[in-house]
């Protein structure tokens, strides 16, 4: 299962044990996921292609309106009759606009509206890849309001137009982890976490190893460079013209070609530091210059 799957799936099985927030649920679960037929006797869900969603709805269904079994034709009505109630003053299956606010002015309530417009319109990509979490949705409204929503918990949210939908999309890792906390998927938050750190040290240490890769190239090349100086001293100019200080330090290097400056300097006699190694170098490089023009 994709890691989207294990996020819907935590979702899915969690149910609110307060009827306020199973209206907000149900509210997103219809405006992503169903509509209503023409005639407004049959509510049907089928843009919902999770199974496990489809009865997650049902189930709110059931527990909202207190109802045994909404396959039944007495029983559907019941439900739609309470809808259309609560639709007047929450806009519940009213699909030309977005839910009232006063159906999720509530943090709670807002949280479960975002969760069941995971359910039907979310998904996440592969944390092991890249972080990137969406809803799509086919209205602009639609989009504008679940933005809204997820701003209010102070999360960065964006919308972009896809063809002929409206994407609302997360790709900060922070952001997501806050979102799956905010919508109570808190196992699919730890998983998530522990990639994000395996990943971040991953990062880490590949920064390093590169650091220090270019640390020793460039010492390789900078003493290739200090070499290649002073065997054309040698061979113009000799050692035996040279101040005591750059013969010595010319034959060190010579020596130890592959030695760092502070190695060199406790070759010399008496001993220097880097800085002191840098700057015998440097004069031996300024020689070289000058005898190549």
């Amino acid at each position: 299962m994709s890691f989207s799957g294990e996020v819907k799936e935590e979702l899915a099985t969690y149910i609110s044990p307060a009827r306020h927030c199973q209206l907000a649920e149900l509210a997103a679960l219809i405006h992503f996921g169903g509509h209503l037929t023409e005639d407004g006797r049959h509510l049907q869900l089928e843009d919902i292609e999770n199974e496990m969603v489809a009865r997650k709805c049902f189930t709110l269904l059931k527990k909202t309106f207190n109802i045994d079994n909404v396959m039944r034709e007495e029983d559907e009505k019941k439900v739609l009759q309470a809808l259309h109630m609560y639709d007047s003053k929450y806009h519940i299956v009213s699909m030309d606009m977005p839910v009232s606010t006063l159906l999720i002015k509530n943090s709670c309530c807002a949280r479960s509206y975002l969760r069941g417009a995971f359910l039907c319109a979310g998904s996440m990509s592969d944390p092991k890849k890249s972080y990137h979490l969406e809803f799509v949705c086919s209205r602009h409204e639609q989009a504008c309001q679940l933005c809204d929503i997820i701003q209010e918990f102070q999360i960065d949210a964006k919308i972009i137009k896809r063809k002929r939908y409206y994407v609302v999309y997360l790709k900060e890792g922070t952001g997501i982890v806050d979102l799956l906390n905010v919508m109570g998927a808190h196992v699919s938050l730890m998983n998530l976490e522990n990639l994000r750190i395996m990943k971040e040290m991953r990062n880490s240490i590949n920064r390093r190893v590169n650091c220090e890769a270019a640390n020793i190239t460039k010492t390789v090349n900078a003493a290739s460079k200090q070499i290649e100086d002073i065997l054309l001293i040698k061979e113009r100019y000799g050692f035996e013209n040279l101040p005591e200080g750059l013969r010595q330090m010319a034959e060190v290097r010579l020596e130890n070609p592959e030695a760092a400056l502070k190695e060199l300097g406790e070759y010399l006699d008496p001993p220097v530091g880097k800085s002191g190694v840098n700057h015998r170098l440097r004069k031996l490089s300024e020689i070289a210059e000058h005898m190549r023009l």
